[in-house]
């Protein structure tokens, strides 16, 4: 069977190119006599893989020196925990922008641990818009300012990096990071669920500022204590090591691509190719506003319900798969994610005005 085009927002597609490399190494990496699978964590061809991974990480996203790079479990959800039981430790106040469902989710964890705030929602269009934010809005005194950057439900993504006049800046990043670059040293913290653009699901990244490592509430667990990741490598526990080979593939085929700014390059071609076509449509409309548009995930509808489930299950017999959008939206979303090839969207829009033609009438 030939593969499919898989529009799933994550689980979702890996490179080809990777794919097959971890398919010729999987009974045996190098020349180890052993798959990846069932290599020791604490073996020195492990520690390898390990360090190659953050090396390459390190390179393409230019990451400072004084940030590291922690390898970890649990998903970006650990996060909205993690996040206020180190950081919000000062004045116990933090700031939230709530862009969609995830953000709302960290907002109210963090209210556990703290004095949170919403200083902005876009809940009143249902997250069809990012919200402007001024410094001004900020609390001065506020341990650190959360976003998140991407928002896979609802497609809305910053296209500029908030000004926080010097207060600490947080984003959730798991919908796309590595899909342009971005500037760290901007951030305190940045982390991601891997499973979007980078590896398998069962990793998650988190790239953290020295500073902020070392402060955690005496009630956090060791195991959500940065400090205990940061002093231990990333293993301090047995890590998700065939996600972090895989992630590590991911990052030199990103590396011999071009590096992010052409990664960039190729998904403003993808969803130009997707938006102009909505744009265009008597019958396919997308839901957010063209200045917030997402590189990554792209919701439209028909407008009618039941026409949307026929343009599903008719996609689906042509090889396009998990278009189906989110209930809180509906109609459909495609995830054209970094591994999504140029080909699969111009496909996918073909299909489109074919169906439009079919059903115009209807």
């Amino acid at each position: 069977m030939a593969r499919i085009y898989n529009f799933s927002a994550g689980p979702s597609m890996l490179p080809e190119a990777v794919l097959k490399r971890a398919q010729s190494e999987l009974l045996e990496y190098g020349e180890c006599g052993q798959s990846v699978m069932e290599m020791s964590h604490r073996s020195s061809e492990y520690q390898a893989i390990i360090d190659d991974a953050e090396k390459t990480l390190r390179e393409i996203m230019n990451i400072p020196e004084n940030y590291k790079v922690l390898f970890l479990q649990g998903g970006a959800s650990t996060q909205f925990a993690m996040v206020p039981l180190n950081v919000m430790t000062r004045s116990g106040k933090a700031d939230f922008v709530i862009t969609g469902q995830w953000a709302k989710k960290a907002y109210k964890e963090a209210s556990r641990y703290g004095k949170a705030r919403a200083i902005a929602t876009s809940e009143d269009e249902t997250f069809s818009y990012v919200p402007k934010i001024t410094p001004d809005m900020i609390d001065p005194e506020a341990d650190y300012l959360h976003i998140c950057m991407n928002n896979t439900i609802y497609g809305t993504r910053y296209t500029k990096i908030p000004e926080t006049n010097g207060v600490t800046l947080v984003a959730d990043i798991s919908s796309c990071i590595l899909s342009e670059p971005i500037d760290v040293s901007k951030f305190g913290i940045l982390y991601a669920g891997a499973q979007k653009n980078v590896a398998p699901a069962g990793l998650t990244i988190v790239i953290i500022r020295e500073d902020l490592i070392g402060r955690a509430m005496d009630i956090t667990p060791t195991m959500l204590n940065y400090q205990t990741h940061s002093e231990n490598g990333s293993m301090f526990n047995t890590p998700p090591c065939y996600c972090i080979y895989i992630a590590g593939l991911v990052f030199k085929w990103i590396k011999e691509l071009g590096g992010l700014d052409e990664m960039k390059k190729i998904n403003e071609k993808k969803a130009k190719i997707l938006y102009d076509f909505l744009d265009s449509s008597k019958m396919f409309k997308g839901t957010v506003k063209k200045e917030d548009r997402s590189l990554m995930n792209v919701p439209f509808v028909t407008g009618d319900g039941e026409l949307d489930k026929k343009f599903v299950s008719a996609a689906k017999t042509r090889g396009f798969v998990n278009l189906k959008g989110h209930r809180s939206v509906g109609g459909m979303r495609a995830s054209i994610y970094n591994a999504m090839p140029i080909e699969g969207v111009e496909e996918l829009v073909r299909f489109m005005k074919e169906f439009e033609d079919k059903n115009g009438n209807v």
